[in-house]
Protein backbone atom coordinates (compact mmCIF):
# COMPACT_ATOMS: atom_id res chain seq x y z
CA UNK A 1 0.00 0.00 0.00
CA UNK A 2 2.85 2.36 0.88
CA UNK A 3 4.50 1.84 -2.47
CA UNK A 4 1.23 2.58 -4.27
CA UNK A 5 0.80 5.82 -2.30
CA UNK A 6 4.40 6.78 -3.01
CA UNK A 7 3.86 6.19 -6.73
CA UNK A 8 0.67 8.25 -6.69
CA UNK A 9 2.42 11.09 -4.90
CA UNK A 10 5.35 10.92 -7.28
CA UNK A 11 3.05 10.96 -10.29
CA UNK A 12 1.13 13.96 -8.98
CA UNK A 13 4.32 15.89 -8.20
CA UNK A 14 5.72 15.11 -11.64
CA UNK A 15 2.42 16.09 -13.21
CA UNK A 16 2.43 19.42 -11.38
CA UNK A 17 5.98 20.06 -12.53
CA UNK A 18 5.07 19.40 -16.17
CA UNK A 19 1.96 21.60 -15.97
CA UNK A 20 4.04 24.33 -14.37
CA UNK A 21 6.54 24.02 -17.22
CA UNK A 22 3.72 24.32 -19.74
CA UNK A 23 2.41 27.40 -17.95
CA UNK A 24 5.82 29.03 -18.02
CA UNK A 25 6.18 28.21 -21.71
CA UNK A 26 2.82 29.80 -22.39
CA UNK A 27 4.07 33.06 -20.94
CA UNK A 28 7.39 32.97 -22.76
CA UNK A 29 8.66 36.07 -24.57
CA UNK A 30 6.31 37.01 -27.42
CA UNK A 31 3.28 35.51 -25.68
CA UNK A 32 2.77 37.81 -22.69
CA UNK A 33 -0.13 40.24 -22.62
CA UNK A 34 2.23 43.20 -22.98
CA UNK A 35 3.90 41.71 -26.07
CA UNK A 36 0.84 40.58 -28.04
CA UNK A 37 0.17 42.59 -31.21
CA UNK A 38 -1.68 45.76 -30.29
CA UNK A 39 -3.55 48.24 -32.46
CA UNK A 40 -2.71 51.02 -32.83
CA UNK A 41 0.93 50.33 -31.89
CA UNK A 42 2.75 52.36 -29.22
CA UNK A 43 2.99 55.16 -28.36
CA UNK A 44 -0.72 55.48 -29.20
CA UNK A 45 -3.27 54.28 -26.67
CA UNK A 46 -4.18 50.59 -27.31
CA UNK A 47 -7.65 49.91 -28.66
CA UNK A 48 -7.40 46.25 -29.69
CA UNK A 49 -5.17 43.38 -28.64
CA UNK A 50 -4.65 40.17 -30.56
CA UNK A 51 -5.91 37.44 -28.22
CA UNK A 52 -5.75 34.04 -29.91
CA UNK A 53 -5.80 32.09 -33.16
CA UNK A 54 -8.22 29.20 -33.61
CA UNK A 55 -7.16 26.57 -36.13
CA UNK A 56 -8.74 23.30 -34.96
CA UNK A 57 -10.95 21.61 -32.39
CA UNK A 58 -7.86 21.20 -30.17
CA UNK A 59 -8.01 24.94 -29.46
CA UNK A 60 -11.32 24.59 -27.60
CA UNK A 61 -11.68 20.99 -26.39
CA UNK A 62 -10.50 20.49 -22.83
CA UNK A 63 -7.52 18.21 -22.18
CA UNK A 64 -7.10 16.29 -18.93
CA UNK A 65 -3.96 16.70 -16.81
CA UNK A 66 -3.11 13.07 -17.50
CA UNK A 67 -3.37 13.62 -21.25
CA UNK A 68 -1.10 16.66 -21.01
CA UNK A 69 1.43 14.65 -19.03
CA UNK A 70 1.36 11.73 -21.47
CA UNK A 71 1.81 14.05 -24.42
CA UNK A 72 4.79 15.77 -22.81
CA UNK A 73 6.46 12.51 -21.83
CA UNK A 74 6.00 10.88 -25.25
CA UNK A 75 6.76 14.03 -27.24
CA UNK A 76 3.47 13.87 -29.09
CA UNK A 77 1.87 17.05 -30.37
CA UNK A 78 -1.77 17.76 -29.72
CA UNK A 79 -3.96 17.36 -32.78
CA UNK A 80 -7.52 18.26 -33.61
CA UNK A 81 -9.97 18.63 -36.48
CA UNK A 82 -8.71 21.50 -38.60
CA UNK A 83 -10.41 23.72 -41.13
CA UNK A 84 -10.35 22.99 -44.86
CA UNK A 85 -11.38 26.28 -46.44
CA UNK A 86 -13.12 28.52 -43.91
CA UNK A 87 -15.24 31.35 -45.27
CA UNK A 88 -17.89 33.00 -43.09
CA UNK A 89 -18.06 33.46 -39.33
CA UNK A 90 -20.72 34.36 -36.80
CA UNK A 91 -20.72 34.29 -33.00
CA UNK A 92 -23.38 33.79 -30.33
CA UNK A 93 -22.43 34.05 -26.65
CA UNK A 94 -18.97 32.58 -27.13
CA UNK A 95 -19.92 29.91 -29.66
CA UNK A 96 -18.11 30.56 -32.94
CA UNK A 97 -19.75 29.25 -36.13
CA UNK A 98 -17.55 28.96 -39.24
CA UNK A 99 -18.60 27.81 -42.70
CA UNK A 100 -16.13 25.54 -44.46
CA UNK A 101 -16.71 25.30 -48.22
CA UNK A 102 -14.23 22.42 -48.61
CA UNK A 103 -15.59 20.28 -45.79
CA UNK A 104 -19.18 21.26 -46.64
CA UNK A 105 -20.25 22.01 -43.12
CA UNK A 106 -20.37 24.55 -40.33
CA UNK A 107 -17.76 24.06 -37.62
CA UNK A 108 -18.73 25.34 -34.18
CA UNK A 109 -16.02 26.17 -31.62
CA UNK A 110 -17.00 26.89 -28.01
CA UNK A 111 -13.97 27.51 -25.81
CA UNK A 112 -15.87 28.34 -22.62
CA UNK A 113 -17.97 25.17 -22.85
CA UNK A 114 -15.10 23.04 -24.16
CA UNK A 115 -17.17 21.93 -27.16
CA UNK A 116 -16.65 21.34 -30.86
CA UNK A 117 -19.68 20.63 -33.09
CA UNK A 118 -20.09 19.79 -36.79
CA UNK A 119 -23.30 21.08 -38.38
CA UNK A 120 -24.93 20.29 -41.71
CA UNK A 121 -23.23 16.99 -42.43
CA UNK A 122 -26.38 14.83 -42.60
CA UNK A 123 -29.93 14.99 -43.90
CA UNK A 124 -32.12 16.88 -43.32
CA UNK A 125 -30.16 20.10 -43.68
CA UNK A 126 -27.07 18.68 -45.35
CA UNK A 127 -24.90 21.47 -46.73
CA UNK A 128 -23.06 21.47 -50.05
CA UNK A 129 -21.32 24.87 -50.27
CA UNK A 130 -22.03 26.88 -47.12
CA UNK A 131 -20.84 30.48 -47.32
CA UNK A 132 -22.43 33.41 -45.48
CA UNK A 133 -24.08 32.82 -42.13
CA UNK A 134 -25.56 34.71 -39.20
CA UNK A 135 -27.31 34.12 -35.86
CA UNK A 136 -30.35 35.76 -34.34
CA UNK A 137 -30.64 36.84 -30.71
CA UNK A 138 -31.78 33.35 -29.64
CA UNK A 139 -28.75 31.74 -31.25
CA UNK A 140 -30.55 30.19 -34.21
CA UNK A 141 -28.13 29.75 -37.09
CA UNK A 142 -28.92 30.75 -40.70
CA UNK A 143 -26.58 29.39 -43.39
CA UNK A 144 -26.50 30.40 -47.06
CA UNK A 145 -25.74 27.47 -49.39
CA UNK A 146 -24.35 28.87 -52.64
CA UNK A 147 -24.75 25.66 -54.64
CA UNK A 148 -28.17 24.53 -53.41
CA UNK A 149 -29.33 28.18 -53.50
CA UNK A 150 -31.28 28.22 -50.28
CA UNK A 151 -30.90 29.05 -46.60
CA UNK A 152 -30.75 26.31 -43.97
CA UNK A 153 -31.73 27.10 -40.39
CA UNK A 154 -30.39 25.25 -37.34
CA UNK A 155 -30.67 25.81 -33.62
CA UNK A 156 -27.60 26.73 -31.57
CA UNK A 157 -26.59 23.09 -31.11
CA UNK A 158 -26.87 22.24 -34.80
CA UNK A 159 -30.32 20.67 -34.86
CA UNK A 160 -32.00 21.18 -38.24
CA UNK A 161 -35.06 23.42 -38.09
CA UNK A 162 -36.07 24.31 -41.65
CA UNK A 163 -34.99 25.35 -45.16
CA UNK A 164 -36.12 28.61 -46.71
CA UNK A 165 -35.77 30.03 -50.22
CA UNK A 166 -35.12 28.14 -53.44
CA UNK A 167 -33.01 28.27 -56.60
CA UNK A 168 -35.63 30.31 -58.48
CA UNK A 169 -35.01 33.25 -56.14
CA UNK A 170 -31.25 33.62 -56.54
CA UNK A 171 -28.46 33.90 -59.07
CA UNK A 172 -25.36 33.51 -56.85
CA UNK A 173 -26.29 33.75 -53.16
CA UNK A 174 -23.16 34.32 -51.11
CA UNK A 175 -23.88 36.13 -47.86
CA UNK A 176 -26.69 36.87 -45.48
CA UNK A 177 -27.71 38.60 -42.29
CA UNK A 178 -30.77 38.18 -40.09
CA UNK A 179 -32.50 40.78 -37.95
CA UNK A 180 -31.94 40.19 -34.22
CA UNK A 181 -35.53 39.08 -33.63
CA UNK A 182 -35.25 36.39 -36.29
CA UNK A 183 -38.10 37.75 -38.43
CA UNK A 184 -36.36 38.62 -41.71
CA UNK A 185 -33.39 37.14 -43.54
CA UNK A 186 -31.45 39.38 -45.95
CA UNK A 187 -29.70 37.20 -48.54
CA UNK A 188 -26.95 38.84 -50.59
CA UNK A 189 -27.24 37.74 -54.23
CA UNK A 190 -23.85 38.47 -55.77
CA UNK A 191 -24.93 37.96 -59.38
CA UNK A 192 -22.35 37.85 -62.15
CA UNK A 193 -21.32 39.18 -65.56
CA UNK A 194 -24.38 37.74 -67.28
CA UNK A 195 -26.82 38.40 -64.45
CA UNK A 196 -28.59 41.58 -63.40
CA UNK A 197 -29.49 40.05 -60.03
CA UNK A 198 -27.00 42.06 -57.98
CA UNK A 199 -29.21 42.66 -54.96
CA UNK A 200 -30.39 41.68 -51.52
CA UNK A 201 -33.34 39.26 -51.36
CA UNK A 202 -35.48 39.57 -48.24
CA UNK A 203 -37.33 36.51 -46.91
CA UNK A 204 -39.59 35.80 -43.98
CA UNK A 205 -37.28 33.95 -41.59
CA UNK A 206 -39.99 31.57 -40.42
CA UNK A 207 -42.07 30.74 -43.49
CA UNK A 208 -39.46 31.47 -46.15
CA UNK A 209 -41.95 33.66 -48.00
CA UNK A 210 -40.36 36.10 -50.45
CA UNK A 211 -40.95 39.64 -49.20
CA UNK A 212 -39.06 42.04 -51.50
CA UNK A 213 -35.75 42.82 -53.21
CA UNK A 214 -33.37 45.61 -52.32
CA UNK A 215 -31.43 47.36 -55.09
CA UNK A 216 -30.40 46.39 -58.62
CA UNK A 217 -27.22 46.26 -60.67
CA UNK A 218 -25.43 49.54 -61.26
CA UNK A 219 -22.98 52.07 -59.86
CA UNK A 220 -25.30 54.89 -58.82
CA UNK A 221 -26.36 55.60 -55.25
CA UNK A 222 -28.41 52.66 -54.03
CA UNK A 223 -27.27 50.33 -56.83
CA UNK A 224 -25.02 47.31 -56.32
CA UNK A 225 -22.32 45.56 -58.31
CA UNK A 226 -21.15 42.17 -57.07
CA UNK A 227 -22.33 42.63 -53.46
CA UNK A 228 -20.58 40.29 -51.02
CA UNK A 229 -21.92 40.45 -47.48
CA UNK A 230 -24.23 42.46 -45.23
CA UNK A 231 -24.93 43.21 -41.58
CA UNK A 232 -27.63 44.92 -39.57
CA UNK A 233 -25.97 47.45 -37.28
CA UNK A 234 -27.02 48.90 -33.93
CA UNK A 235 -28.96 51.67 -35.71
CA UNK A 236 -31.18 49.00 -37.32
CA UNK A 237 -29.96 49.79 -40.83
CA UNK A 238 -28.62 47.35 -43.41
CA UNK A 239 -24.95 47.80 -44.39
CA UNK A 240 -23.99 46.02 -47.63
CA UNK A 241 -20.48 45.32 -48.98
CA UNK A 242 -20.77 46.61 -52.56
CA UNK A 243 -17.69 44.74 -53.78
CA UNK A 244 -17.66 45.73 -57.44
CA UNK A 245 -18.14 49.39 -56.56
CA UNK A 246 -15.59 49.26 -53.70
CA UNK A 247 -17.88 50.84 -51.15
CA UNK A 248 -20.33 50.19 -48.34
CA UNK A 249 -23.96 51.09 -48.99
CA UNK A 250 -26.47 51.74 -46.23
CA UNK A 251 -30.20 51.04 -46.54
CA UNK A 252 -33.13 50.91 -44.19
CA UNK A 253 -34.45 47.40 -43.69
CA UNK A 254 -37.28 48.33 -46.05
CA UNK A 255 -34.75 49.07 -48.80
CA UNK A 256 -34.54 52.86 -48.78
CA UNK A 257 -31.05 54.07 -49.70
CA UNK A 258 -29.47 56.27 -47.01
CA UNK A 259 -25.79 56.79 -47.76
CA UNK A 260 -22.53 55.14 -48.82
CA UNK A 261 -18.87 55.41 -47.90
CA UNK A 262 -15.51 54.19 -49.15
CA UNK A 263 -14.10 53.95 -52.65
CA UNK A 264 -11.41 52.18 -54.65
CA UNK A 265 -7.83 52.87 -53.62
CA UNK A 266 -4.89 51.86 -51.48
CA UNK A 267 -5.17 54.55 -48.83
CA UNK A 268 -6.73 54.14 -45.41
CA UNK A 269 -10.50 54.37 -45.59
CA UNK A 270 -10.56 53.04 -49.15
CA UNK A 271 -11.08 49.46 -50.35
CA UNK A 272 -9.32 47.08 -52.70
CA UNK A 273 -11.19 43.78 -52.19
CA UNK A 274 -13.77 44.32 -49.43
CA UNK A 275 -15.37 41.12 -48.23
CA UNK A 276 -16.53 40.45 -44.66
CA UNK A 277 -18.51 42.89 -42.55
CA UNK A 278 -19.59 43.17 -38.92
CA UNK A 279 -20.77 45.78 -36.45
CA UNK A 280 -20.48 46.40 -32.71
CA UNK A 281 -22.97 47.59 -30.09
CA UNK A 282 -21.89 51.21 -30.65
CA UNK A 283 -22.77 51.02 -34.34
CA UNK A 284 -19.20 50.97 -35.64
CA UNK A 285 -18.69 49.04 -38.88
CA UNK A 286 -15.84 46.56 -39.45
CA UNK A 287 -14.76 45.68 -43.01
CA UNK A 288 -12.35 42.87 -43.94
CA UNK A 289 -10.29 43.58 -47.06
CA UNK A 290 -8.66 40.61 -48.77
CA UNK A 291 -6.06 42.66 -50.63
CA UNK A 292 -5.08 44.78 -47.62
CA UNK A 293 -4.89 41.79 -45.28
CA UNK A 294 -6.66 43.65 -42.49
CA UNK A 295 -9.97 44.98 -41.29
CA UNK A 296 -10.85 48.64 -41.06
CA UNK A 297 -13.18 50.12 -38.47
CA UNK A 298 -15.53 52.98 -39.36
CA UNK A 299 -18.08 54.93 -37.37
CA UNK A 300 -21.70 54.76 -38.67
CA UNK A 301 -21.09 57.86 -40.84
CA UNK A 302 -18.18 56.16 -42.61
CA UNK A 303 -15.28 57.92 -40.92
CA UNK A 304 -12.22 55.69 -40.49
CA UNK A 305 -11.30 54.95 -36.89
CA UNK A 306 -8.62 52.24 -37.06
CA UNK A 307 -7.06 49.49 -39.17
CA UNK A 308 -6.17 46.13 -37.58
CA UNK A 309 -3.92 43.38 -38.96
CA UNK A 310 -1.19 43.02 -41.56
CA UNK A 311 -0.83 41.38 -44.95
CA UNK A 312 1.96 38.84 -44.59
CA UNK A 313 2.85 35.48 -46.15
CA UNK A 314 4.21 34.26 -42.81
CA UNK A 315 1.81 32.56 -40.45
CA UNK A 316 1.54 34.59 -37.28
CA UNK A 317 -0.64 36.60 -34.95
CA UNK A 318 -2.67 39.21 -36.85
CA UNK A 319 -1.04 38.21 -40.16
CA UNK A 320 -3.41 37.57 -43.07
CA UNK A 321 -3.17 36.54 -46.71
CA UNK A 322 -6.80 35.81 -47.67
CA UNK A 323 -9.13 37.26 -45.05
CA UNK A 324 -12.80 36.53 -45.67
CA UNK A 325 -15.58 36.52 -43.07
CA UNK A 326 -15.69 38.78 -40.05
CA UNK A 327 -17.89 38.98 -36.96
CA UNK A 328 -18.11 41.06 -33.79
CA UNK A 329 -19.53 39.43 -30.65
CA UNK A 330 -21.64 40.81 -27.82
CA UNK A 331 -18.54 41.83 -25.85
CA UNK A 332 -16.78 43.62 -28.72
CA UNK A 333 -14.33 40.88 -29.63
CA UNK A 334 -13.61 40.67 -33.37
CA UNK A 335 -13.21 37.37 -35.22
CA UNK A 336 -11.65 37.31 -38.70
CA UNK A 337 -11.28 34.28 -40.96
CA UNK A 338 -8.22 33.75 -43.11
CA UNK A 339 -8.64 31.18 -45.87
CA UNK A 340 -4.94 30.88 -46.68
CA UNK A 341 -3.81 30.19 -43.11
CA UNK A 342 -7.04 28.29 -42.28
CA UNK A 343 -7.58 30.15 -39.04
CA UNK A 344 -9.72 32.57 -37.10
CA UNK A 345 -7.91 35.36 -35.31
CA UNK A 346 -9.59 36.80 -32.24
CA UNK A 347 -9.05 40.42 -31.21
CA UNK A 348 -10.05 41.86 -27.84
CA UNK A 349 -10.99 45.48 -27.23
CA UNK A 350 -8.54 47.06 -24.79
CA UNK A 351 -11.41 48.07 -22.51
CA UNK A 352 -12.30 44.39 -21.92
CA UNK A 353 -10.09 42.30 -19.59
CA UNK A 354 -8.79 39.17 -21.32
CA UNK A 355 -10.62 36.80 -18.96
CA UNK A 356 -13.97 38.60 -19.26
CA UNK A 357 -16.85 37.97 -21.62
CA UNK A 358 -18.51 35.01 -23.29
CA UNK A 359 -15.41 33.86 -25.18
CA UNK A 360 -13.72 32.60 -22.03
CA UNK A 361 -16.40 32.30 -19.39
CA UNK A 362 -19.90 32.33 -20.91
CA UNK A 363 -20.53 35.27 -18.55
CA UNK A 364 -21.61 38.78 -19.39
CA UNK A 365 -18.67 41.19 -19.00
CA UNK A 366 -18.59 43.55 -16.05
CA UNK A 367 -20.29 46.88 -16.69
Amino acid sequence: MTKKIDKDVYFKLLLLAVISLLTNCASAPGQSEAEKPVFPPPPDKPRFYFQQSLTSSADVLRESDEAIFKRMVTGQTRSGIGMGKPFGVSVHQGRIFVTDTLKRMVMAFDKAAGKYIEIGTTQPGELFKPMGLDVDRQGNLYVCDATLKHVVVFNRDGKYLRTIGDKEMFSRPAGLTVDPEGKKVFVVDTGGVKSDWHRVVVLDAQSGEFLYNISKRGDKDGELNLPREATIAADGNLYVVDGGNFRIQVFTQDGKFLRSFGGIGRRSGQFSRPKGIGSDKDGNIYIADTAFGNFQIFNPEGQLLLAVGHRDSRHGAANFMLPAGLAVDEDGRVYMVDQFFKKIDVFRPASLPESEGYFNTNKVPAK
